[in-house]
């Protein structure tokens, strides 16, 4: 009988993606599939949560299944996020568009993404402190036990290493592990190495012209082919979408949410006010934040379901260049450093309310000013070299936690909500490294305005 009823549950879902590319064939915009397959999966999710609930066989072999398309896309679009981030930096070298605002650029994108990071983190204490969250009485139960007893192996590495252990921890020491994506810093380390091969470039070139340009149609070439990889694989975007948030629906445990509601409500307010900075931001820079919204949403709806910054960064640079009219070469340093340096969700918000819920416990008066004041300087420091994929808020988490010496067992014990704060951390994350490209474009005249005053968003 459970047979049948996972047989039918994949009829199911293999109808309502032929739905979607029925739109597809009529030419439904990209935005529209993209939230028609967020709004199918909201209802068929929910559907089997209510027939069957989360631990049953069915939902569990069913969720399997279907992770076939979900995690599947996901995986498509990792696979092609560290070749693409080699060759769009070599690239933007080999067409002298970096050339002369290469350091410009960097310290413009690092300087927005820890200064975003570091208002986050003050959004974050804000949010715990006006929501009056206290870490001290909540519940320990077997799988948050096993949760802790984690953790505190893997923060036995962490909160040994100095801070300037963790800048060294950025720097490629064998390119070709980082290209395998080994680390968690393995996305900046790609970036670096590919700024010493655009450099050497521009030497070659001066010297020996003739193997210079050889070079560059190499890269030209290459450059070409990863994008028609990027573009084929973002026409599945609407399916995945389809098929991760049937899985959040299907397999969350409502019941700990309403336990821990008061939190996640804290957690969303904060989101969604740095959301609104982001907008600021935008506007002050005489943009139009209406357009950024609209063009965006597409791109941090996939954030928001995958809950994989590295997976989003194909469409997300895709959507800077041919949505927002950023330069090739700044939207992949803002996209590729936005993995790892100031993730404004996962190591803003998310370590400083831990910090603040914790801080009684060791005797320490969260209002302080100087603790709040301390606070915000770790967490931006410490967001160096956070991983772009789901977790990354629990090694920020750990960092953090262990340098201001706080208890870090409450990092275990929001295991239960962890996947539905971690959807808006990511979509904000995401939304901080788009708006560090958008602002650093406009900063050094490298942001086409017609592009971004355009209507229609990208289409895939």
């Amino acid at each position: 009988m459970n047979s049948l009823l996972i047989i039918i549950n994949i009829i199911v879902l293999l109808l309502l993606i032929f739905g979607l590319f029925i739109m597809q064939k009529k030419h439904v915009s990209f935005s529209k599939r993209v939230f028609a397959g967020l709004g199918l999966g909201i209802v068929f999710g929910f559907i089997i949560h209510l027939l069957y609930g989360t631990t049953n066989s069915v939902t569990v072999n069913t969720i399997d299944w279907f992770n076939i398309v979900g995690n599947g896309y996901v995986k498509l679009l990792q696979m092609v996020v560290m070749p693409l981030v080699f060759i769009s930096i070599v690239g933007a070298f080999t067409k002298l568009k970096l050339t002369k605002n290469i350091g410009k650029i960097s310290f413009l994108v690092i300087g927005i993404l820890l200064g975003t990071t570091a208002i986050a983190a003050a959004i974050g204490i804000g949010s715990a402190l006006s929501f009056h969250l206290d870490g001290i009485h909540l519940n320990q139960g077997e799988e948050e036990a096993a949760r802790n007893a984690l953790l505190q192996e893997k923060v036995t590495g962490v909160k040994d290493m100095t801070i300037p252990q963790q800048i060294i921890e950025l720097l490629p020491s064998n390119p070709f592990q980082d290209l395998t994506g080994a680390r968690p810093t393995s996305t900046i380390a790609v970036v670096i190495f590919a700024a010493f091969v655009g450099m050497a470039y521009l030497g070659v070139r001066r010297k020996s012209p003739e193997q210079g340009e050889f070079f560059a149609k190499i890269i030209d070439t290459l450059y070409s082919i990863i994008m028609r990889i990027v573009t084929l694989i973002l026409r599945l975007t609407p399916y995945g979408v389809l098929a991760l948030i049937t899985k959040v629906m299907a397999t969350s445990d409502y019941g700990a949410i309403a336990k821990l509601g008061k939190f996640v409500i804290a957690s969303y307010v904060a989101l969604i006010v740095m959301f609104i900075v982001h907008l600021v931001l935008i506007s002050l820079a005489k943009l139009s934040p209406v357009k950024y919204v609209k063009k965006s949403l597409p791109t941090l709806t996939f954030a928001f379901t995958s809950r994989s910054s590295a997976g989003t960064l194909p469409l997300n640079i895709q959507t800077q260049t041919k949505s927002f009219g950023v330069s090739e070469g700044i939207a992949n340093f803002a996209g590729s450093f936005g993995l790892s340096i100031g993730q404004n969700g996962c190591a803003g918000i998310y370590p400083a309310m831990l910090a603040i819920m914790v801080a009684p416990s060791a005797g320490i008066n969260p209002t302080d000013p100087s603790f709040i004041i301390t606070l915000i300087l770790v967490v931006a420091i410490s967001s160096f070299g956070v991983a772009g994929v789901g977790g990354g808020a629990t090694f920020a988490a750990l960092i953090v936690l262990s340098v201001m010496n706080l208890p870090i067992a409450i990092v275990g014990l929001l295991i239960s909500v962890e996947p539905l704060i971690d959807m808006g951390r990511t979509a904000l994350n995401v939304s901080g490294s788009m708006t560090a490209g958008i602002l650093t474009g406009k900063a050094t005249k490298e942001l086409d305005k017609d592009v971004y005053q355009q209507s229609n968003a990208i289409e895939a």
